[in-house]
């Protein structure tokens, strides 16, 4: 990435240059910047655009306002903040530890304006900014010659490049300020014009940025609004069609696997009537009587179906046959029928010997009692469970030792409320787990069911869905921008994670207080471990993003992925070794070998372009259409009509975003 240095400039007129979508990064020069103290405020807090603070101590800016002006724009969000060696040891310290309360990146920099000294004393400079605690050791300096560059160019082959930024000022060294990006610097250093260089051989942003890419423009700038979540969408549908009364079900936007679960319900004999984003549901009253349904049609979605099981076991007067299509009827539902035997239900499947899946029959009556059962194989059934067990005429109690999924677990539970039912849930873990609340040191959850409950009809707002918006977020995270509408950051579904791992990645975010938009721009990646066990929607996309994150990132719980839509395991790994990405599975992680989009321009390797199988997975193609972004030539799928499972416009809506 480019950052581009501003010196000599009010506050309106720095705002006014971050508008630019091509000025990807920005020092502020705090020693050349006439900016009081609450102007250090405003613009480091309100700026999307990933922000370097620079105070240069000087006869004019003495020590003591440098580091005031530092910690305020450390603590007003500075992405980074830069503190020469020569810097004071204890103004250094308090900084440093502004930094780290902060989540601010700490930049030891060191310039020779003279020449440039030997490789050994280059080196013990570079451990010095390590061992005062630089995430980014900058080692600048003056070149005389071609062995010059040569000497700071090395330092890339001893140190990790992600963390390092050295180039050669003078017109010698002028090319080391993009090859240290080829190296693998996080930025590299532009002046806004000739007349504003820093220092001979510093080049314009214009001219450095058309060098690195040429005519490619940066994506984003219109405001999408995230379609419903069908998490949300189908308990809820679900929910009321077996209410007493008429619910109001308000932000709803139809895909394939919501209007599966419209389909159930009136199948169930719920009416329902759909106006806009609104859809009124006139509920069966359910528990006052055994239904005639016999057969039902889930569609594609394997969370229907899990849903369905336990109510046809509880609801209807005798067997009911499961059918669906598509992808589903491969799809083996793991561990469901050890699941429901422990609830007094058989699974019978259509073909004799055969595992498990759909076509299906469901022969009750549902059992209710004391269960343990295995979370290995996920939530769907369990909350399927949630949903009938209420309507039983005595009381449940589940514990689920190794639970995955947990946020959807809650997500039904949530919804469930809603509609008048009361269910009590426990979580097992050590401190560790109760301290961080990581799901993925969760040891075990009781969920306590009272039998004899009714559903209650009710009015709700469904979320917007955080697993359309994660190929947004991705992309505008890595080739420019995204500005995202109506998705709740307090949100309980999983695939939320996804901001906690662009944070992780070093991604720059923020969000609207009033219209609740949430702003994505553009920032140096680095390497993220990720345990996506609970959040198996995001592999693909995650998949992709790491691709161009600089160093090694590991992402665990690929064993979750055997029964989606594709062996999305195997199909991500075909994916990211056709894109020509260094990948490979090892136990229960996938390991991506990634590099920063300058790298790979620089390094002439982009990912490959050419044909892809989506294995008919929606998930498969928003990753790559992510992946076709950062392409060297254009990335075909064979079939994107798969999308309309969760995003009926998600081609079109994408190919809008990265016009």
């Amino acid at each position: 990435m480019i950052c581009t240095t501003i010196q000599n400039r009010g506050l309106e007129e720095i705002f006014s240059l971050l508008d630019d979508p091509e000025l990807e990064m920005a020092e502020i020069r705090l020693d050349r910047c006439p900016l009081d103290l609450e102007e250090i405020d405003t613009l480091f807090s309100c700026s999307d655009t990933p922000l370097v603070a620079t105070c240069r101590i000087s006869e004019e800016m003495p020590a003591t306002e440098a580091e005031s002006r530092l910690i305020h724009a450390i603590q007003a969000g500075a992405a980074y903040v830069d503190v020469e060696l020569e810097a004071p040891a204890m103004m250094s310290k308090r900084i440093r530890r502004e930094a780290n309360e902060y989540g601010t990146v700490l930049v030891r920099s060191f310039h020779d304006f003279e020449g440039t000294d030997s490789t050994q004393a280059l080196k013990a400079l570079v451990e010095k900014c390590q061992h005062l605690g630089a995430g980014v050791a900058k080692i600048v300096t003056t070149a005389r010659t071609s062995s010059d560059v040569d000497k700071v160019m090395a330092l890339y082959d001893c140190f990790e490049p992600s963390a390092l930024i050295a180039f050669c000022m003078g017109e010698e060294g002028r090319n080391s300020r993009l090859e240290c990006l080829r190296k693998g610097a996080p930025y590299t250093y532009a002046a806004m014009n000739a007349a504003e260089a820093a220092a001979p051989g510093q080049w314009e942003r214009e001219d450095m940025y058309r060098a690195l890419y040429g005519e490619r423009k940066p994506v984003g700038g219109e405001t999408l609004r995230i379609p419903a979540s069908k998490s949300f969408a189908q308990r809820a549908i679900v929910a009321a069609a077996l209410a007493r009364g008429r619910s109001v079900l308000h932000g709803y936007s139809s895909c394939g696997d919501s209007e599966s679960a419209i389909s159930a319900a009136r199948a169930l004999g719920a009416r329902v009537a759909i106006s806009g984003d609104t859809i009124e549901i006139e509920g069966i009253d359910a528990g006052k009587g055994r239904l005639g349904i016999s057969s039902l049609h889930t569609g594609e979605s394997g969370f229907l179906t899990r849903m369905m099981i336990p109510l046809m076991a509880c609801l209807p007067s005798g067997p009911v046959h499961i059918t669906g299509e598509k992808t589903l009827v491969n799809r083996p539902l793991k561990g469901a029928s050890g699941l429901m035997e422990a609830f007094g239900v058989r699974l019978v499947p259509d073909v004799a010997g055969e595992e498990v899946k759909v076509p299906l029959t469901v022969r009750g009556p549902l059992v209710p009692g004391k269960v343990t059962v295995s979370g290995k194989d996920g939530s769907q059934l369990i909350s399927g469970l949630l949903a009938a067990l209420p309507l039983a005429d005595r009381d449940s109690e589940i514990h689920i030792d190794n639970p995955k999924s947990i946020p959807y677990i809650y997500i039904t539970i949530d919804v469930l409320k809603k509609f008048g039912i009361h269910i009590e849930s426990e979580m097992e873990g050590g401190e560790e787990f109760f301290e961080s609340h990581d799901w993925s040191l969760c040891d075990g959850m009781t969920i306590r069911i009272r039998g004899g409950q009714c559903y209650k009809a009710a009015e709700m707002d469904i979320e917007a869905d955080w697993s359309s918006a994660a190929a947004f977020i991705a992309a505008g995270a890595i080739f420019g921008s995204a500005d995202l509408e109506g998705l709740d950051t307090s949100s309980l579904q999983a695939d939320l994670s996804m901001m906690d791992i662009l944070t992780q990645a070093g991604a720059s975010m923020s969000q609207e207080e009033e219209s609740g938009i949430i702003h994505i721009h553009k920032a140096p990646l680095a390497a993220f471990d990720l345990d996506a066990s609970n959040c198996p929607d995001l592999f693909p996309v995650v998949s992709v993003l790491a691709a161009f994150c600089s160093g090694t990132s590991h992402i665990s719980g690929v064993g979750r992925l055997a029964s989606k839509e594709s062996d999305r395991g195997k199909a991500i790994l075909d994916m990211l070794t056709g894109l020509g990405v260094s990948a490979k599975i090892k136990g229960d992680s996938l390991i991506v070998h990634g590099m920063s989009l300058s790298q790979r321009l620089l390094q002439g390797k982009l990912l490959h372009g050419g044909d892809y199988t989506s294995s008919h997975d929606h998930r498969m193609v928003m990753a790559l259409m992510v992946a076709s972004l950062g392409a060297d030539g254009p990335v075909n799928i064979d079939d994107t009509a798969c999308v309309a499972k969760s995003f009926p416009d998600f081609m079109e809506t994408f190919k809008r975003f990265a016009r």
